[in-house]
């Protein structure tokens, strides 16, 4: 008889294509997603994967089963969902899936006023910059830059974030506008919003420094390597940088949270998002969308 997990974790294979990120999806080591999967070639007496040196290549005859087994595990997924989403305790872990410096800046003090309110709510934050899959269960509720395109989601817009160019007052001062370099975004954000307009701001001028962490852009500009473009949340007096106005700035994104529709009746899913939407809107009405602005 075929073993279901060897079907899941061959799943998880090729759904991110290689072993160790199938193992990070599944938390547990390379080695038993390889083990898994071989399991699965004994059973069916099939080849699923070519083992090409490092690189493994799935089969023809892999790719096939690969689709019936994603159709499997969705419909296991939703009735977990569903049955997930039926539950009235106020009890049970949230996932919570959004962008690193965001998630810091923002979330950590409605959720601690949550959960003290309801202990048996345990908050688990998948702090990375990828997105998780509401579907497969990855996380509960996402915070997005991006509004969903496709997938049966409850969306929301609850915010906005402004990203304006920021630079040390000693480099603008030793620096013409001709001669500014810049600090840009790194995959996976190389195609997000912010870093378009920050190329169109830089226009020939040099792109001196690209990374994905909005910390390290900001410790990039503070070092005097030239002018970033950073969300208002990530910046603060003590950082020693200064806004440079320019007429291209701000560029303004709405923060969307996102749940799978299955799951927004669940109890301690619904505390969660309520929580996260009336801590925003309140911050909103109060005019800034950062809580630290308040102060």
């Amino acid at each position: 008889m075929m073993d279901w997990e060897d079907l899941r974790y061959f799943s998880s294979l090729v759904r991110y294509r290689s072993l160790a990120a199938a193992a990070r999806s599944l938390g547990v080591e390379h080695a038993t997603v390889a083990r898994r999967v071989a399991s699965l070639e004994r059973t069916l007496g099939l080849k699923l994967v070519d083992r090409r040196g490092r690189r493994l290549v799935v089969t023809a005859d892999g790719e096939r089963i690969a689709a019936v087994a994603e159709r499997m595990e969705n419909d296991a997924m939703a009735i977990r969902r569903l049955a997930d989403g039926a539950t009235m305790d106020i009890s049970g872990e949230v996932t919570i899936s959004a962008p690193p410096a965001f998630a810091a800046s923002f979330l950590a003090e409605p959720l601690v006023a949550l959960q003290r309110e309801h202990p048996g709510i345990r908050v688990r934050l998948v702090n990375d910059a990828r997105i998780a899959s509401l579907d497969h269960r990855e996380a509960d509720v996402a915070l997005r830059l991006s509004r969903p395109d496709e997938g049966d989601y409850t969306i929301s817009r609850i915010g906005e974030v402004s990203f304006r160019l920021y630079a040390s007052s000693r480099y603008l001062a030793a620096t013409s506008p001709n001669e500014w370099q810049f600090v840009s975004y790194e995959a996976p954000l190389g195609d997000a919003p912010q870093n378009i307009h920050l190329k169109g701001i830089a226009g020939d001028r040099p792109v001196a420094f690209s990374s994905a962490s909005i910390e390290m852009q900001r410790s990039l500009a503070a070092a005097g390597a030239g002018l970033a473009l950073l969300p208002d949340f990530a910046v603060s007096p003590a950082d020693g940088l200064v806004e440079v106005v320019y007429p291209r700035t701000p560029l303004r994104r709405d923060v969307w949270l996102v749940v799978h529709t299955d799951m927004r009746t669940a109890r301690a899913v619904r505390m969660v998002t309520d929580c996260l939407r009336d801590w925003f809107l309140r911050s909103c009405d109060e005019g800034s969308a950062h809580p630290r602005d308040r102060a």
